[in-house]
């Protein structure tokens, strides 16, 4: 199958492949869409098993941030990056550094932040060679960690689905989370505070252990967690956790997580309808982030202040998109999934209609 052919390729105005040689810099730069604005979105380090699964992951990543950045209604288009290799023990500042350049070559068309297996440290590097970085510290438009900004979002949507499917508020609801990395640790927190019974997996011990010490939440094994008899699963690892092998063995009545790409497939979107699963579609409920992030950016280009004032209100308007997702999978008896890809790619078809016609 060629670049053109993939189905994950959809229409992606640019696909940038770097190399370097001097730090060994491997790296995938996804561009999906400028409509709205520059492509905006972090950059993934990860040992992936292949190129072409490096450029699949890149596809598919870059294309769910057009979406999520057009459903949180922020002037960004839809970018990722990818730069393969293992985060623990290849990372370098010449790496870094190379990545920068490597942004910058893109021409001011993507904005970089962090994603797994970056720091804002590792961004740093990078900043020395290209200005389109988001979620550094140290200037005045600075946003800080946009972590708490997703799980944030993640918590409220959880919050409407247990309503919505439920009718109970989350006193009491088990909730099984799947990774307690950055986003779901701060997503365990805020489920704890409110009444929620927590069960977590992560292949990282401490991760865990620090967790449950704080929340109390009951530990399994990460291939356990599908098993768990919960009201809610709360993806918040890497994507294609809810596939045609877990979905079977789920009895969460609700699905709603900070991770991307949560359904393996299309036909998986339909299958956890058909089961009578509410979906809240992961890049809708997890936008927080990047709204925080675009809220850096949105300072920096207008040489002002960070304002958390702005964060919020996109936050709540996002919330109401939310509602109106479900709302109209209701209506009209169709997956959630399938309905927020029709306004997403609405949304960006009127914005590239716009820019065409200026």
């Amino acid at each position: 199958m060629t670049l053109f052919d993939s189905p994950a390729f959809e229409g992606h105005e640019g696909v940038h492949a770097f190399f370097d040689e001097k730090s060994g810099l491997k790296c995938i730069i996804a561009v999906h869409s400028t409509a709205r604005g520059p492509a905006a979105g972090g950059c993934r380090m990860w040992p992936f098993s292949s190129a072409e699964a490096a450029l699949e992951d890149a596809l598919r990543l870059s294309r769910a941030m057009s979406y999520k950045n057009a459903m949180a209604d922020l002037e960004l288009g839809g970018g990722k990056a990818v730069i393969i290799g293992d985060s623990h023990t290849q990372k370098t500042p010449a790496l870094f550094e190379a990545f920068g350049q490597a942004v910058e070559d893109v021409g001011g068309k993507y904005w970089t932040a962090e994603d797994v297996g970056v720091s804002p440290g590792d961004l740093m590097h990078a900043r020395k060679h290209t200005r389109y970085v988001a979620g550094l510290e140290g200037h005045s438009g600075a946003s800080g960690d946009p972590s708490p900004v997703t799980a944030e979002g993640v918590f409220r949507g959880i919050t409407l689905g247990v309503r919505r499917a439920l009718n109970r508020d989350l006193d009491g609801v088990t909730v099984a989370i799947q990774g307690v990395g950055h986003v779901g640790a701060y997503l365990a927190d805020k489920l704890h505070a409110a009444g929620a019974k927590l069960v977590i997996a992560d292949v990282n011990e401490h991760a865990l252990r620090e967790v449950a010490e704080r929340t109390g939440a009951r530990v399994v094994a990460p291939g356990a967690i599908f098993d768990v008899n919960a009201e809610v699963f709360a993806p918040c690892a890497l994507g294609g956790a809810v596939n045609e092998d877990t979905l079977p063995r789920l009895r969460a009545k609700v699905i709603a997580g900070g991770a991307n790409n949560q359904l393996a497939s299309p036909e998986i979107g339909r299958a956890v309808y058909a089961h009578g699963i509410l979906y809240l579609p992961d890049y809708v409920i997890n936008g927080g982030g990047i709204i925080n992030v675009a809220g850096e950016i949105r300072a920096l280009e207008r040489s002002e202040a960070f304002d958390p004032t702005w964060v919020e209100s996109k936050l709540a308007r996002l919330m109401q998109t939310l509602d109106e997702v479900l709302d109209r999978s209701k209506a009209e008896h169709r997956p959630s999934s399938e309905v927020a890809n029709e306004m997403a790619k609405a949304r960006i078809g009127r914005a590239a209609e716009q820019k065409a016609a200026a």
